[in-house]
């Protein structure tokens, strides 16, 4: 049975991104079949320094009969920001979107919360079943909507993107985590793995094309690189945060 650690760094980080870890992994403990990813030894932990200030980076991943990768990363810099990422990278034989989300904290609060459920598939679209569980969730309104990247073509529309200005805001984005999420895990266990091979490689093309895009943000590139140099960055960054097939 898969046993989930205690975080020193996560009880030290903005409270929203504490409440969005846990609830991450206590509905991976619930609902998959989990089991421990290897990753490589000099990228589970890893400290260094940005402008004289201390950068703490902590990776958990694990794997299920669904999933190759369920990644939640955890980041620090000094006692001016606080990040969360997460990614839940399918296998290649099931047709299932990729769900991320991020959190960007500061002195300040949340500057950036992102969640989507983005397709992979040949088409780019999410499946109907998606559509209707994601379509039939209650409106929420946030008082400043953020503009997705240029290289943001890999979301969906159901993609929240925002700045939360208050606490009331804050529990809106994790409530809505938590609905893409169980609904994830729920059309997940109901899916059935395809044998077509032609299937499986647009899927795989489409995960590709997924990290491609992820690893053209130049925001996480330019504090990795400040810290620990290009090179550990260009690794850190198509092996760990968004590695391919």
């Amino acid at each position: 049975m898969i046993e989930i650690f205690n975080s020193s760094l996560r009880e030290r980080q903005h409270y929203l991104i504490q409440k969005l870890a846990d609830c991450i992994e206590e509905q991976w403990m619930r609902n998959l079949d989990l089991s421990y990813y290897s990753i490589p030894e000099d990228l589970g932990y890893v400290e260094g320094n940005l402008e004289e200030e201390r950068l703490i980076i902590e990776n958990r991943c694990y794997q299920t009969t669904q999933f190759r990768k369920l990644h939640l990363e955890l980041a620090q810099v000094g006692d001016r920001l606080d990040i969360l990422h997460c990614v839940m990278f399918p296998r290649p034989n099931y047709d299932l979107p990729i769900f991320g989300v991020d959190l960007v904290g500061t002195k300040a609060g949340i500057g950036a919360a992102i969640v989507d459920l983005s397709p992979v598939n040949h088409q780019r679209v999410l499946s109907s079943d998606y559509i209707k569980a994601l379509a039939n969730l209650p409106t929420i309104e946030f008082s400043e909507p953020r503009q997705l990247p240029e290289w943001g073509d890999i979301f969906s529309g159901f993609c929240l993107f925002v700045h939360p200005h208050n606490a009331q805001e804050e529990q809106r984005f994790l409530e809505r985590v938590q609905q893409y999420l169980a609904i994830h895990c729920q059309l997940t266990l109901a899916s059935s793995p395809s044998t077509c091979s032609t299937h499986q490689a647009e899927i795989l093309a489409g995960q590709r094309h997924y990290c491609a895009q992820q690893q053209q943000n130049d925001k996480t590139r330019r504090v990795l690189e400040k810290s620990l140099g290009k090179a550990w960055t260009d690794r850190y960054m198509t092996q760990m945060l968004f590695d391919c097939l």
